[in-house]
C-alpha cells in the first residue's frame, strides 16, 4: 500500500479477514438483483480501467492507497497472469468491478468499486461462485468492513491466515 507520502509498504494485518468462499453469504435483495440480469460480467476485460477506477478518490473521503507505481505493479502481474478483474457492464459502460491477484488456491482481493447500484457486490458474488467452481481455499479481504462482513467475512489471527495460505498456494487450482 502507499503511504501519505508516497511510500510504499507492506501491509500483513493481524487481525486478518478473509471471506470463507464456503459461508459466502447473498442478501434476498442482492440474489434477485442478479437473476434480474441488468449487468453483464466480464473477466479481465478491463483490468487497467478497473484499477484506475479504484484509485479515484471515493465520496466517503477514504484515504487513496493505489498510486501510480502500484498501478502500474498490478497492471504487469496482471499482464503476467496473477492479478484479474471482475467487471460489471451497463450498455457497453463499465460500472463496477474488483480486482485481486491469484496464487494457486489464494484470491487476495484488492480493491473493488461502483458508480451503480449492486455493481461491485455482483462483481464479488461472480468472483466468489468463480473461485468456488475452481477449487480456492481463501478469498483474502485483508481488512474487516460492515460491507464485507455482511457478505460473510470474518477476521483470524495471522497465525490461522498463515496455515491456511500455506494449505491455499499447494492446491494445483488456477484462475
Amino acid at each position: 500500500m502507499a503511504d501519505e507520502d508516497g511510500e510504499i509498504s507492506w501491509y500483513d494485518p493481524d487481525p486478518r479477514a478473509i471471506l470463507p468462499l464456503d459461508r459466502f453469504h447473498v442478501s434476498r435483495t442482492l440474489s434477485r438483483t442478479v437473476r434480474q440480469g441488468h449487468f453483464e460480467v466480464r473477466v479481465n476485460n478491463s483490468f487497467s480501467a478497473v484499477i484506475q477506477q479504484c484509485a479515484r478518490p471515493g465520496l466517503d473521503g477514504d484515504e487513496i492507497w493505489i498510486n501510480t507505481e502500484i498501478m502500474d505493479s498490478y497492471i504487469r502481474l496482471h499482464q503476467l497472469g496473477y492479478a484479474h478483474s471482475v467487471e460489471t457492464w451497463i450498455e457497453g459502460k463499465l460500472v463496477g468491478g474488483l480486482y485481486g491477484v491469484a496464487v494457486n488456491g489464494l484470491f487476495a482481493g484488492e480493491s473493488m468499486f461502483s458508480v451503480k447500484r449492486d455493481a461491485s457486490k455482483i462483481a464479488l458474488v461472480y468472483l466468489v461462485q468463480h473461485l468456488q467452481r475452481k477449487g480456492f481455499l481463501i478469498l483474502d479481504v485483508q481488512f474487516m468492513t460492515d460491507h464485507l462482513q455482511r457478505f460473510g467475512a470474518v477476521v483470524i489471527s495471522r497465525a490461522e491466515y498463515q496455515e491456511q495460505l500455506a494449505r491455499a498456494i499447494t492446491l494445483p487450482v488456477s484462475f
